[in-house]
């Protein structure tokens, strides 16, 4: 049964690349304020999942609902010579890919562009503007996206970056950051739009070990302040340590989800346990 306090919802999931079909069926609740840990095996569809629930990859088939928007297709890019879509305008999103390119109408596009605002994202490259300060890389979202004043978007990207520890380098450019503390500038940045959700795909794995625990600390206080958190992570002791659940993905489908304590040390699917066995191994 569906709850109101979940503010994502994901029902029958499907996302195709040509005719390889990466996401086949995904089913996910997550409620307001939890820190949910996605494992699995690389190539198994954690990160092109990422990316629907944020639209920068456009769903093929299925229900997603996130942050009181909900977004619906049916069978669009199934690798079936019968299947035809039949919408009318061909428009292609500014975030879209070559490969997610597909026929929207223009409430779909609207709604995509809306979650797109509401939902941070984390990648793997961070992508900060190299030309740009510590500060100026804060400030630009809400000026450009939110038409804020440069004062007020000031305010706040301080605001942040104290936040995340990195107010004593606001006048420093991104090449003279550590990978730890570029990782917190690309998560103050983020927050700058007021996410009711954020992402994140594989926020440690560039960081040597004495530099994940800096941008670790910041997701655990964001989760304390109730922040609604997706991690795709390789770092099993995060997700043991910090998720209130942890889901894995193997081959495109969620095999199991529980908590933390159950995924590690007492999973009920074979293909779980033979996964954790691995870890351990």
């Amino acid at each position: 049964m569906e709850s109101q306090d979940n503010i994502i919802s994901v029902r029958n999931l499907h996302k195709y690349y040509q005719d390889h079909h990466i996401l086949k069926g995904i089913n996910l609740d997550v409620r307001r304020g939890e820190l949910i840990s996605i494992i699995g095996r690389s190539g198994c569809g954690k990160t092109t999942f990422l990316r629907c629930l944020n639209c920068l990859e456009i769903l093929d088939e299925g229900t997603i609902r996130i942050a009181g928007i909900t977004l619906s297709r049916t069978n669009h890019n199934k690798p079936d010579k019968e299947n035809k879509s039949h919408r009318k305008v061909r428009l292609k999103l500014p975030f879209q890919t070559p490969e997610s390119e597909s026929v929207l109408d223009e409430d779909f596009q609207i709604k995509a562009n809306t979650i797109r605002k509401r939902v941070g994202m984390l990648f793997q490259d961070l992508n900060l503007f190299p030309h740009l300060t510590v500060l100026d890389n804060v400030i630009i979202a809400p000026k450009i996206v939110k038409k804020e004043s440069s004062i007020q978007a000031k305010l706040r990207a301080v605001q942040l970056l104290e936040k995340v520890g990195m107010e004593k380098f606001i006048d420093r450019y991104p090449h003279q950051l550590s990978g730890g503390q570029a990782q917190r500038v690309a998560i103050a940045r983020a927050l700058a739009l007021n996410p009711q959700v954020m992402l994140y795909d594989e926020p440690t794995s560039a960081l040597d070990p004495e530099l994940v625990v800096e941008v670790i600390e910041v997701m655990k206080n964001l989760h304390r302040e109730g922040m609604t958190q997706i991690v795709v992570t390789h770092a099993m002791n995060f997700a043991k340590n910090a998720s209130d659940f942890v889901v894995y993905m193997e081959d495109g489908n969620i095999i199991e989800i529980g908590k933390p304590e159950q995924i590690f040390n007492n999973p009920q699917d074979e293909r779980t346990k033979n996964y954790i066995k691995i870890l351990a191994d």
